[in-house]
């Protein structure tokens, strides 16, 4: 466990501690999907430049949708099956981890029956290095704002850390808690909340 949290405390201060990545908990990365018509990441954005500077290829014209058709195909044959959600809006794939399933309540361990998940995920998408990862983390509305945004980190630090180890490169992540912000259920019911609490794993194209 103590490994664990070292790792990501190190990957986060990797993300935060570059001056053109934003402060994870400033909120200045693009809202995930459900909160709003999703858009792939604009050429201003630090970690495409990045990236295209160390040698990655931007895509172009069709390409840019044929190889995002490729990534949905790929996510969608290996884990719809086993309870991600997989959606598509233009260009944006965005993959929801439920929250329940993944962590203990309250708590930001992963559940050990769901890390060969997220380690499979991980996986995938080392094998298509033409796209960035944003991880955001959901809670729902008990509790505090600031012990929201807390917990809510924590996870997507989790999950951005265990994704990150399969190989995939730091440089393309960036992690944000948003707390009880953006639901995607009413935080009236139980089943209401326990759709919020998630983790959002946003994918987009280097463009």
């Amino acid at each position: 466990m103590l490994g664990r949290v070292i790792g990501a405390m190190a990957l986060l201060a990797t993300l935060a501690g570059c001056a053109s990545v934003p402060n994870p908990l400033a909120g200045a990365a693009p809202s995930p999907a459900q909160a709003a018509p999703a858009v792939a990441p604009a050429p201003t954005d630090p970690r495409i430049a990045a990236l295209v500077r160390a040698g990655t290829k931007p895509l172009t014209g069709p390409a840019v949708s044929a190889y995002m058709d490729n990534v949905e195909k790929t996510l969608n044959a290996q884990f719809a099956a086993h309870g991600l959600s997989i959606t598509r809006q233009g260009n944006l794939i965005v993959v929801d981890v439920p929250a329940d399933k993944a962590f203990e309540t309250g708590e930001s361990t992963l559940r050990p029956a769901s890390r060969p998940l997220l380690v499979a995920l991980g996986v995938a998408l080392r094998h298509f290095n033409q796209t960035v990862i944003d991880v955001y983390g959901f809670t729902d509305s008990t509790g505090t704002p600031a012990a929201q945004r807390d917990l809510s980190q924590r996870r997507a630090v989790t999950v951005g850390t265990i994704l990150a180890a399969q190989g995939v490169g730091q440089e393309r992540f960036y992690m944000e808690g948003k707390g009880a912000a953006n639901p995607i259920a009413s935080n009236a019911t139980a089943e209401g909340r326990a759709e919020n609490r998630r983790i959002d794993i946003q994918i987009s194209p280097v463009i």
